[in-house]
């Protein structure tokens, strides 16, 4: 079965992005034109997502806000001769839904994606970080990731995480993958799949198994919930997603996905910064 629900977990205050996430949410914190959560949707839907749970916050209304429909500036615009732009604001496509969510409590990753178990039910799904965006302006790259992920998927029924080599100076940074072997891989223009064992989180040079740092894109099969279910809180009293991937890879196996292309952290002001600048090159082109 192809997967055609996604989570993506928005109900975090983004304290890396403080102050400017005081009062508006990092979602919708502007690339080029648009919010960064407007490219991750976007990316879900060109891969044939129709259901998109967000799993949101009371305080984070405008991210729900933003994928409505303003009737009453969609009137004043076509009033004013303004039907390009107004159509331009409606631009998910027919039969794409979004339905929110609330994560009551922040109790981590792995809580917030099972909370939106209750819509995807027994369903294969994609997780999408949104601090993560995958550059969308090289047609090359832009849809192969989770294309390929949900293809493989559906052929092995295995679930994929999407990853990337990164330098050893930036192994500390990341959750490392696993491998059958301790590998370096190099960066590829295709997708390359791999067996994962389990993941390290952070390790140091010396002791990671691999190259491969997670990236922030998940397609699961609904045992995951499962696992999500009876995962006891850890450090910080939360719900660790890496946990519920552990004993699903026991039981059923699981891949890693090389990325192809760059992806941003749009999580980091740092990073934000940057990705903001190659954004804002590409202003007016389509994704």
């Amino acid at each position: 079965m192809t997967p055609t629900h996604a989570i993506i977990p928005t109900a975090g205050f983004g304290t890396r992005m403080l102050p400017l996430s005081k009062a508006v949410p990092k979602e919708m914190l502007p690339l080029g034109d648009k919010p960064a959560i407007h490219y991750v949707v976007m990316e879900a839907v060109r891969a044939g997502i129709k259901n998109i749970v967000l799993v949101n916050h009371a305080q984070k209304q405008a991210i729900e806000n933003y994928f409505d429909i303003n009737a009453e500036l969609d009137s004043q615009l076509r009033s004013k001769g303004k039907d390009s732009l107004a159509d331009s604001l409606n631009f998910l496509p027919e039969g794409v839904r979004i339905i929110s969510v609330r994560q009551g409590k922040p109790l981590g990753l792995g809580h917030a994606v099972l909370q939106g178990a209750s819509v995807v039910g027994d369903n294969p799904f994609v997780v999408l970080l949104p601090d993560v965006v995958l550059d969308p302006f090289n047609t090359d790259f832009r849809v192969d990731n989770l294309a390929y992920m949900l293809s493989q998927f559906t052929q092995t029924g295995r679930s994929q995480i999407l990853v990337d080599p990164v330098a050893d100076s930036e192994v500390h940074k990341y959750g490392i993958a696993k491998l059958n072997d301790k590998l370096t891989i190099q960066k590829s223009d295709t997708n390359q799949s791999f067996d994962v064992l389990g993941f390290v989180e952070k390790p140091s040079l010396e002791v990671a198994p691999s190259n491969l740092a997670v990236v922030g894109r998940y397609v699961f099969s609904a045992r995951i919930f499962d696992f999500l279910a009876k995962t006891k809180p850890s450090v910080g009293g939360e719900i660790q997603l890496t946990d519920a991937i552990d004993a699903l890879i026991s039981e059923q196996g699981m891949d890693v996905v090389t990325l192809k292309g760059n992806s941003f952290d749009a999580g980091d002001m740092t990073t934000y910064m940057q990705a903001f600048m190659y954004f804002a090159k590409h202003l007016g082109k389509e994704i």
